[in-house]
């Protein structure tokens, strides 16, 4: 087993941020700094760390700095070594900077990709070996605090080199957690992941898109993902996610992977895109420090400075406690309500029985009706057809037979005439009433097969219930699972 560290309050604790000058970083190193730890910022513009340092220092904290690119290993040592000099050593280390790639996988250079991980990836082990060398030999150890992203457990498809990058950080930061507890050291490995984030992140980011991109709702405020950085800081956290919209995103993504991964390709880039600002070539920080302007927030209207799923992840005594309170008090009123007043589980139980959606009695006596209707109607169509061929025959015998008696050849013609006559209008007549019994037929048919469909579904309903009665049922044991 590892030893335990021991996390000082964050009054004594010296803490290190990286990419100290915008967004995440900012409002954690000003957070920190109100608390009353001394704060190491590191970042590229020394300019902007001037200003940061002098700003925590003027509100009466304790502030130093050092410019370094996270991605060497040689500069951000050195500033490691400053600090130590400075303020004795550190307690906690926040890997938080970052560069981002706005853009088609396929279309971007490969040059670029490699960039991005030097910072992203590389400057997150860089930052690593460093603080765990340092804390193995320091009284109580201490934390690493690595910032992730929400998109490590679901990638989106117009920033894939940067969803890359972030699964990256994942994967080195739980193998980092498992070294260092072999090993016994100390050390508390923390992995933050914030989901959509006001910050300039956006803006910062080389954007390949030609169009303005911003981050979908829910959107939280950087001083959100801070508390639960400093969070991490005072009490060992393994993971923590910040936001629950990216909680259910990933939720999503890791049980119907491939439904969402049609539905992310679909809609990502539209929601991910800014259709009320133009679309600005910021000055992007991939290669080279950009001015970041010392901003924590962008522009986004509606900024939640609350995360549920964050909360219940710092305290989860508290979170049980109030689920178990709600659900004993559910299971109270529904006992309540079943010994005393209104029994509303039983109206519930009765209307949602299938047994009495349909009144199976009156459906019986409508098919009888129906039977005999056709019946009777056959019966009489077959009667008045045996009448009219009777008639047919009587009438045609006796015109044959006055034609056969007649001797003038006109006669014949006219009983002739006559006779084909009178056949036409039998024909006719027979006609109307095979008509008359195939629209009753087609009439009857509809409804029939409508009370058929019916009695069909009310027989199949039926079904499913009187089996989940029964105590081997299937249909038992699918709603259990």
């Amino acid at each position: 087993m590892s030893v335990k560290p021991t996390l000082k309050p964050l009054n004594r604790q010296t803490i290190v941020v990286t990419g100290a000058t915008s967004g995440i970083g900012l409002s954690t190193a000003r957070a920190a700094a109100s608390a009353g730890a001394c704060v190491f910022l590191i970042a590229r513009h020394e300019a902007d760390l001037k200003v940061v340092c002098e700003e925590i220092q003027r509100n009466g904290g304790r502030a130093a700095f050092a410019v370094a690119d996270v991605a060497d290993f040689d500069a951000l040592s050195e500033a490691a070594d400053k600090c130590s000099r400075l303020f004795g050593g550190f307690d906690t280390w926040v890997n938080n900077a970052g560069v981002a790639i706005i853009g088609s996988v396929l279309e971007t250079r490969l040059e670029d990709q490699r960039q991005l991980f030097e910072t992203n990836y590389w400057g997150v082990v860089n930052g690593s070996t460093i603080a765990a060398e340092h804390l193995k030999g320091r009284p109580g150890g201490g934390s690493i605090i690595n910032v992730g992203s929400s998109l490590s457990d679901a990638p989106a498809s117009i920033r894939g080199a940067y969803s890359a990058s972030k699964h990256a950080v994942k994967g080195f930061t739980h193998a980092l957690r498992m070294e260092l507890i072999q090993a016994r050291a100390p050390i508390c490995v923390s992995l933050v992941k914030p989901a959509a984030v006001d910050s300039p992140y956006d803006r910062q980011a080389r954007n390949m898109t030609g169009y303005a991109a911003q981050n979908p709702q829910p959107v939280y405020a950087t001083r959100v993902v801070a508390d639960a950085i400093l969070w991490c800081a005072v009490h060992p956290t393994r993971e923590i996610t910040v936001g629950g919209g990216g909680r259910l995103i990933a939720a999503f993504y890791s049980v119907l992977p491939t439904i969402a991964e049609p539905l992310f390709a679909r809609f990502a880039p539209v929601l991910k895109r800014d259709r009320g600002s133009a679309y600005e070539p910021y000055e992007e920080g991939l290669y080279a420090a950009s001015d970041d302007g010392l901003d924590e927030e962008v522009h986004y209207p509606m900024v939640r400075q609350f995360s549920v799923i964050a909360e219940a992840r710092k305290h989860p005594g508290i979170t049980a406690g109030t689920v178990a309170l709600v659900a004993t008090a559910a299971i109270a009123t529904l006992l309540l309500t079943q010994r005393s007043g209104p029994r509303r589980y039983d109206v519930i139980r009765d209307r949602l029985d299938p047994r009495g959606w349909i009144d199976a009695e009156a459906l019986r006596h409508r098919f009888e009706d129906i039977s005999r209707g056709l019946t009777g109607a056959a019966a009489d169509m077959g009667s008045r057809t045996g009448d009219l061929r009777h008639e047919v025959r009587d009438t045609a015998e006796g015109l044959f037979q006055r034609g056969k008696d007649a001797l003038a050849g006109g006669k014949r013609k006219q009983y002739a005439r006559a006779a084909r006559g009178y056949a036409n209008k039998a024909g006719k007549r027979a006609r109307g009433y095979v008509d008359d019994g195939v629209q009753y037929g087609r009439d009857h048919a509809r409804e029939g097969g409508a009370l058929l469909a019916i009695a069909t579904i009310a027989a199949a309903i039926g079904a499913v219930a009187l089996e989940s009665r029964r105590p081997d049922s299937r249909v038992r044991r699918i709603a259990k699972f």
